[in-house]
């Protein structure tokens, strides 16, 4: 999950003039990427923690993640084309403001439902900031050999920051608390706020567009409310009406989000798009294997935790040769990738993505470290880092240069989105299998029993990337 942000489809700058000031500005729009990454995987190896400290469920505590994650992905398309109307300076410092102050907030939290709240509130703010770091960035390195450097320490920081998640996360939470997993990004904040107020200089995209907020509120609504009526059938069932209502309610707005993108003349998500046979199918198979693949770190940082009995940081230098597994298949795929094509390296990536599902469905309460974590995380992780590239490379070859950003935006809010339903299923999946006694054999069971669906999602997504993708990227093809 390292390329979160995308640059806006239409903008129009001149070319910009090496300053004193340039790095300084790589610097602080990395700053904000790292910090926009790292909070998506920092707070898996404190959700025990959490739980104990306020009193919530097995159930809700997968809304810690996904308050953040749908936040996140249904806003950030709005994200960027706020930057592109009211300027990239104010929407960063708009961003990462937000941001500072639901870390604080969430760090203070004293109910559930205050830091679920202030994650909420995290994932807004990182969607306006997230788009604009790239576009900073962009504007202020010219063209060459000098903007490449940049575009790759960017990238860099952003993988560094999700690989960096579990470690500081752990860290934090064993010599200070859980509290200061979200704490930190106050006093960070504040100094890349300061840096990028003193350094970064305002730009616009040459054309403007109306603001698409209420597809935005619609289509975040929709994700939420159908995530929380999934929760719900492990409690009430399929048939209760506390299920169907937010089923119902939740199909309903995602339809409507559908309607007003149909009929607005400045989308968030373009329909048209979709007609394009490599846009369409690439966001498709992202969507479905971002179902499972997000879920990793979840569960294995529970199952480290919670039964084979790891602190905090334990369990954080566990997921260290995951964590670098994803960076290295990302930095492989481009490698791979003329060899094989990008159809076929999506299907490898996933293949072995799969394969480290199955081995991780076979866990057992008392499976040695490199069995129950290492050889399966690295599997698993290697694989969602060389699916990943093929999949935005044939995303974007599917559309006109002019809506690379736009494109490149809708494959990682496919991602995201996905992440999202499928954490709330799967862990639903979990809960069903672990029963009201949660003993270590059980929540072993319950782990075991959702990396095997994923595992059979994962395949499902094979089958439809041989069907759908196009076997090479190349001229859109409708």
């Amino acid at each position: 999950m390292t390329r979160m942000a995308h640059a806006s489809a239409d903008t129009h700058i001149s070319t910009p003039t090496p300053t004193a000031r340039t790095w300084p500005v790589v610097l602080a729009a990395c700053a904000g990427q790292f910090l926009v990454v790292l909070d998506v995987s920092v707070v898996n190896v404190a959700l025990p923690s959490m739980r104990t400290g306020l009193g919530m469920s097995a159930g809700g505590l997968q809304w810690v993640v996904n308050a953040y994650a749908i936040a996140f992905a249904g806003f950030m398309l709005l994200g960027g084309r706020a930057g592109d109307l009211y300027g990239r300076k104010r929407m960063f410092l708009v961003g990462l403001g937000l941001f500072t102050a639901a870390s604080l907030g969430g760090g203070i939290a004293q109910e559930g439902w205050q830091l679920l709240l202030a994650r909420a509130a995290q994932g807004l703010g990182a969607a306006v900031l997230a788009p604009a770091t790239l576009t900073i960035l962009t504007a202020a390195v010219p063209e060459g050999a000098a903007r490449t450097r940049a575009i790759g320490t960017w990238a860099a920081v952003g993988a560094g920051g999700g690989a960096a998640g579990g470690l500081v996360g752990g860290v934090l939470t064993d010599v200070l608390s859980w509290r200061w997993v979200l704490l930190i990004n106050v006093p960070v904040g504040a100094l890349v706020l300061l840096g990028a107020a003193l350094w970064i200089t305002e730009s616009r995209a040459g054309r403007r567009h109306r603001l698409d907020l209420p597809g935005a509120v619609l289509v975040t609504a929709g994700l939420a409310t159908l995530s929380y009526g999934i929760v719900q059938t492990e409690a009430e069932g399929w048939g209760a009406l506390a299920t169907l209502v937010p089923l119902v309610g939740g199909v309903a707005l995602l339809l409507a989000f559908l309607v007003v993108e149909a009929r607005t003349a400045a989308p968030l998500m373009p329909l048209r798009l979709f007609r394009l046979r490599a846009v369409s199918a690439a966001n498709a198979v992202m969507f479905v294997c971002g179902s499972a693949m997000f879920c990793t770190w979840f569960f294995m940082t529970l199952y480290a935790q919670n039964v084979l009995g790891y602190t905090p940081l334990g369990a954080g230098l566990a997921l260290i040769p995951s964590s670098l597994s994803v960076v290295l298949g990302s930095k492989l795929a481009p490698r791979i990738m003329p060899l094989t094509g990008a159809r076929n390296l999506t299907v490898l990536g996933v293949l072995v993505t799969a394969a480290g599902f199955g081995w991780q469905s076979t866990m057992r309460a008392d499976d040695p470290y490199w069995m129950s974590i290492l050889v399966p995380g690295i599997l698993m992780m290697t694989g969602a880092g060389l699916a990943t590239t093929p999949l935005a490379a044939l995303a974007t070859s599917g559309a006109a240069p002019g809506e690379a950003g736009l494109v490149s935006g809708l494959i990682n809010t496919s991602r995201t989105m996905g992440g999202a339903l499928g954490l709330a299923v799967l862990s639903t999946v979990a809960a069903s299998r672990t029963g009201l006694v949660q003993s270590p054999e059980s929540l072993t069971a319950g782990y075991a029993l959702a990396f095997r669906v994923g595992g059979f999602v994962l395949l499902g997504s094979v089958v439809l990337a041989l069907v759908w993708l196009p076997r090479a990227a190349g001229p859109a093809k409708r």
